[in-house]
């Protein structure tokens, strides 16, 4: 496809970096031009110096062309009117990045009047993956499919966790546990373990696909707490601390946030009259302590510096039970974070790029006669879970799974028939009208017929 990305800042960059390597035509716009050279310096894609609202802009960068322009310069309005103008310009798919709290109610509003085809909430995105961490605190990580129905939840075994040095076929013949492993990472490793004789390791990070209730009844056997949080403190009055406090409020989780900035304080009291706002600095061991870290539930730093999120998480290890969600902005150093041990991180960054190449996938696959519903980039993007529509029988309908060539490194996670989860073994069929989840490596599927060896 051709593809326009107006904006060249960190998440411009990350599409850039992600969607150049599926064969697309990108070209790129800001009006500094060393960031725009810096993408086109390191990066395939094409650059213009300029303003993307611009029409002649538009027109050089090949709007008329364009199947879609993705908008996420560091103003809201700027991307709304950019998308705005390139869809009367060159009549393409557009998608915006808007962050203020203030278009919340308004999202649909501007989407249907302005023409867009998307917006994007990066701060909401990642305080609602917060809030699904603090509900079901065992998991590092969690990714639904089937409209929530299922959880794809990762997790790591620790030297306790009755998983360590325990073979894969006793969580189905001894804990009787209807959940599916289907994938670990061990040592930057991943393994899609096929066999029951598969041993799990102190260290491993392990995903597994299951109904939540059926996670719940997992996690608990294997001597891993899933209690949800009650009690919450937030490092970070900004707009994420801001979406997250709403969000647990809404659910009755008590919630603290602690802030620096006095006029933000007093806003964030306005707008969260149930929340308690402590106005002093989230670093002072003392105040942490004094307000109570010691007996919180759940703890997420989300300050603006990556480094002082990584401290205060540390410090909240140390000194508190709680499930501790770290929020980063860059990733550069992700294999030095992964040593610190840390409960689990949130990438706003990532999260926004990994929602637009999703868009982009399928409107991709649209064009490839692709069954691929939904996808999720798992393990920095070394292994892949999808989700088909069967639409028609073929050679995977209607025959056991395990009658199946299926290709070693692609492993059969779940069916959903209608409002059925199917946790599937190798006499369970596919049939039309099944939405199926697969995960992958190494591999690049667009049709679920690709599952089969050659």
């Amino acid at each position: 496809m051709n593809i326009i990305i107006v904006g060249c800042g960190k998440v411009g960059y990350t599409l850039v970096e992600q969607l150049g390597g599926e064969n697309h035509d990108i070209t790129v716009i800001d009006e500094i031009e060393d960031k725009v050279h810096s993408i086109t310096d390191e990066l395939d894609a094409m650059g213009i110096i300029g303003n993307g609202v611009s029409y002649q802009t538009l027109l050089q960068a090949g709007i008329k062309k364009a199947h879609l322009l993705i908008a996420v310069t560091g103003s809201d309005e700027q991307n709304l009117l950019c998308c705005a103008v390139a869809k009367r310009a060159g009549n393409c798919r557009t998608i915006a990045r808007v962050r203020n709290p203030i278009y919340y109610r308004e999202i649909e509003f501007l989407r249907k009047e302005l023409g867009i085809t998307m917006i994007i909430n990066p701060e909401m995105t990642s305080a609602n993956e917060i809030s699904r961490i603090f509900q079901f605190p065992s998991a590092v990580k969690i990714d639904t499919f089937s409209k929530g129905r299922i959880e794809l939840l990762h997790f790591r075994v620790t030297k306790k966790c009755l998983l360590n040095n325990y073979e894969l076929i006793h969580i189905r013949t001894t804990l009787k546990c209807n959940v599916l492993v289907c994938m670990v990472n061990r040592n930057d490793e991943v393994i899609i373990p096929r066999g029951g004789d598969f041993v799990f390791h102190e260290g491993d990070m392990v995903a597994i696909i299951a109904v939540p209730t059926e996670a719940n009844a997992f996690f608990r056997k294997i001597g891993i707490g899933s209690i949800p949080v009650h009690t919450a403190m937030i490092v970070g009055g900004g707009t994420i601390g801001y979406y997250l406090a709403r969000r647990l409020l809404s659910v009755g989780i008590a919630t603290k946030i602690i802030e620096q900035d006095p006029d933000r304080c007093e806003h964030l009291s306005e707008m969260l009259p149930k929340a308690t706002v402590i106005c002093g600095n989230g670093t002072d061991q003392k105040l942490l302590l004094e307000e109570g870290l010691d007996k919180v539930d759940g703890f997420a730093a989300l300050t603006g510096l990556d480094e002082e999120n990584i401290l205060l998480s540390l410090f909240a290890k140390k000194n508190s039970q709680a499930k501790v969600v770290t929020k980063i902005n860059r990733i550069n150093f992700s294999g030095v974070i992964d040593d610190l041990n840390l409960d689990s991180i949130t990438y706003p960054r990532l999260l926004t790029a990994d929602t637009i190449i999703k868009y982009a996938r399928s409107l991709n696959n649209a064009s490839l006669d692709s069954n691929v519903e939904n996808l999720y980039k798992l393990e920095e993007g070394k292994a892949e879970a999808l989700e088909f529509s069967i639409k028609e029988e073929s050679v995977v309908t209607n025959t056991p799974l395990v009658d199946l060539r299926i290709k070693k490194n692609i492993l059969v996670c779940c069916i959903t028939r209608g409002n059925q989860v199917i946790i599937p073994g190798g006499q369970d069929e596919l049939h039309v009208g099944d939405s199926v989840v697969v995960v992958l490596t190494n591999e690049r599927l667009h049709n679920i017929r690709d599952i089969l060896e050659a």
